[in-house]
């Protein structure tokens, strides 16, 4: 079965994807690429030799699968206690997607990302204690990932009728390492000494945003929902978002 996404509204926009609900699971979410940026689009815009790479190199899906894949047969699934889950790639109308898993609140809604989070509440205790449990986790796996950036992290809340409590913090891209040799492999005060590293870089793009916040100077749309989860999700194009 073909998934119908084209005259949906994505519920956020990354640098190359489009993030839809999947129309048959409202507890997945369908990656796909964005039809103004295709893959030849990427790679013309590297530089060379880089540029010279076969374009299925350029596929943030494929690397994506892979590095999921990698921490399914050599992680303990505890490793996506703090980590989105994938569950490989679906046919839709906008070409081959890859399906994930879409984390909500309590209420139902979307999480929003931990720079929205901040933006708009601050950096509360509750927070700072999330942050805690998640470098924690991150140090306790060793998890392989990129710098871990403020707009692929999500808070899933717990929201009740008077209050909300943040349940946990999940890393929703910037998965995996481009080192030659796997993370794993290395010995492991290698291993530690990296992801101490990603830890600090992540403290301080927190600092930054909160630094951002107490200026008042917006920090982007990048990393913003396009609706939650429970409104229409059909608009014209002309009502599409754009970046």
């Amino acid at each position: 079965m073909t998934a119908q996404l084209a005259s949906r509204q994505p519920f956020a926009r990354g640098g190359n994807r489009l993030c839809f609900i999947d129309p048959d699971d409202a507890s997945r979410c369908i990656k796909v690429r964005r039809p103004d940026f295709t893959l030849a689009d990427c790679r013309r815009k590297k530089g060379f030799p880089k540029n010279l790479k076969p374009l299925s190199s350029f596929d943030d899906s494929l690397e994506e699968f892979g590095v999921m894949q990698s921490f399914e047969r050599h992680y303990p699934d505890s490793i996506f206690q703090h980590i989105s889950r994938c569950y490989g790639f679906v046919d839709t109308d906008m070409g081959r997607g890859l399906s994930s898993e879409l984390i909500r609140d309590s209420d139902g809604r979307i999480s929003i990302t931990l720079k929205q989070y901040v933006w708009e509440r601050g950096y509360s205790d509750d927070c700072r204690a999330a942050v805690e449990q998640l470098c924690e986790h991150w140090l306790s796996h060793c998890v392989p990932s990129r710098d871990i950036l403020v707009h692929n992290v999500v808070v899933q809340r717990e929201i009740g009728e008077a209050d909300e409590r943040i349940r946990r913090l999940v890393v929703i891209d910037g998965l995996g390492s481009a080192n030659l040799i796997p993370l794993r492999w290395q010995p492991r005060a290698v291993q530690r000494a990296k992801t101490q590293r990603k830890i600090a870089n992540f403290h301080q793009r927190i600092e930054t945003l909160i630094q951002t916040r107490s200026r008042d100077e917006f920090p982007g749309t990048h990393g913003l929902l396009f609706h939650d989860g429970l409104d229409a999700t059909t608009p014209t194009s002309k009502d599409s978002p754009q970046s």
